[in-house]
């Protein structure tokens, strides 16, 4: 018997959070697999969500064992159909058992009389894909002279990261504008396995975190004349794939931590924190990926991952700043009792999503955290696949300042108030929050 991941997909108009509902999905196994199986017919709901879906996937202990050769996930491809929209074709959907994989749609509205095809080809995780190993650097950066107006004071989280798609000497590759967490996500999700321990995924993404971080703070491709932050090439940066899957245990670990960064003691910038697999190349004085599996799986925290490879003088320190927020965290949790103005700016907030959201239930901005708002929170959390808790924590603080960013911004580039192009049928906040049914296609 074949072990079972999960696989959820939304679609999303373009860029933004704005839902599109009663798009056609169609998933089958992608065409290397053997033993094909029949489509998955599904259709998006009211918040641009399918049901989740069980998938065949192969043994977890494929992704566990270093000295296994076998592909640990199994590959599917999706076809995305909805009208006023171009068709969406994504090969290469990567399903682990045991874990739910999220597919995000961002759908093009249609222009032409004749609907084009758009597709993307997600390439194999780099532990088992054929990749160069990255070209080592000096850890210590030289900064631009402070004569040039553009070394910030300290390391502050990005709104944007700018991606080549390609190595950094490749004029013909694209540029992508990613937000700054979905780039964390994405590496991750293209560089590790998301069945890993905890302590080893934290690891690996503070790793991430901070090698980005580094490359942004000390302007390394822009101070060559380059116009993006970071490439996509492993000899140089990390491994991107736009518009791939990513996994709920990853993308909840890079939502608690993504503003947090690894530096040396006394130091400014943050550690440009290289790495290697630990399996097809070995790197002394660097992070072995696999080794801090071996490690997080004897129950050594994050942290102590970090200084095994990287030394004891080191610290992880969180930004004090997220660019393009309108209110930073204020360093403690909001629940229900919570009176004051970060109440409020949540209220504001949610009360605003709600215009694209519907199924949010509106409440009073007075500042007080009820009951209300305790089902408004929950409600948002369920849409957006957080821990469904009713509590505003870091993770929930920011996700909800992410959305209010971007179904704000959409409506001032149209110049209209895109709530107008939802609707959604009556339903109970208790059909909202509960948990999502998995169906089983294959039994």
């Amino acid at each position: 018997m074949a072990d079972k991941g999960s696989l959820k997909i939304q679609c999303f108009n373009g860029d933004d959070y704005i839902p599109v509902d009663n798009a056609k999905i169609s998933i089958k196994k992608n065409s290397s697999n053997k033993n094909n199986t029949s489509n998955i017919e599904l259709v998006t709901n009211t918040i641009g969500l399918t049901e989740q879906v069980e998938l065949e996937s192969p043994p977890i202990e494929y992704s566990l064992d270093e000295n296994s050769n076998e592909i640990p996930y199994s590959v599917y491809d999706i076809l995305v159909e909805r009208d006023g929209f171009e068709t969406l074709v994504i090969n290469g959907c990567q399903i682990f058992p045991e874990q739910v994989a999220y597919q995000r749609c961002n759908l093009v509205e249609q222009k032409a009389k004749e609907r084009q095809n758009e597709v993307i080809n997600i390439q194999p995780n780099t532990l088992n894909g054929n990749f160069p190993p990255k070209i080592p650097e000096e850890e210590e950066k030289p900064l631009p002279p402070p004569t040039s107006g553009v070394v910030l004071q300290k390391p502050v989280v990005p709104e944007y990261v700018i991606v080549h798609q390609g190595g950094p000497n490749d004029p013909s590759a694209p540029n992508y504008t990613v937000p700054f967490k979905e780039y964390i996500k994405n590496v991750a999700s293209c560089e590790i396995y998301s069945t890993w321990s905890s302590n080893a995924i934290r690891a690996n993404i503070f790793c991430i975190i901070s090698f980005t971080l580094n490359r942004i703070y000390t302007e390394w491709y822009r101070g060559k004349g380059k116009n993006f932050d970071i490439t996509s090439s492993t000899a140089y940066d990390h491994a991107f794939n736009y518009g791939r899957n990513i996994y709920d245990s990853i993308s909840a670990i890079v939502d608690e931590i993504f503003s947090t960064y690894v530096r040396r003691v006394g130091k400014k910038q943050p550690l440009f924190t290289q790495y290697c697999d630990g399996k097809k190349v070995s790197c002394p004085q660097w992070l072995s990926q696999w080794g801090s599996q071996s490690l997080g799986s004897e129950g050594k925290p994050p942290y102590e991952i970090l200084k095994y490879y990287y030394g004891s003088d080191i610290e992880l320190v969180t930004a004090e700043k997220v660019q393009g927020r309108p209110k930073s965290y204020p360093d403690y949790d909001l629940t229900l009792g919570s009176v004051g103005e970060p109440v409020k700016t949540i209220q504001n907030q949610l009360n605003r999503i709600a215009k694209n959201y519907p199924l949010i239930p509106k409440m009073a901005e007075d500042g007080v955290f009820g009951q209300k708002t305790v089902d408004a929170v929950k409600v948002f959390q369920g849409i957006f696949s957080l821990p469904k808790t009713g509590v505003v924590d870091y993770a929930t603080w920011y996700k909800i300042s992410d959305v209010y960013v971007g179904v704000t911004r959409i409506a001032e580039l149209r110049g209209e108030d895109s709530s107008q192009k939802i609707f959604v049928p009556p339903i109970t906040i208790e059909q909202a929050t509960k948990e999502i049914p998995s169906f089983n296609y294959f039994a």
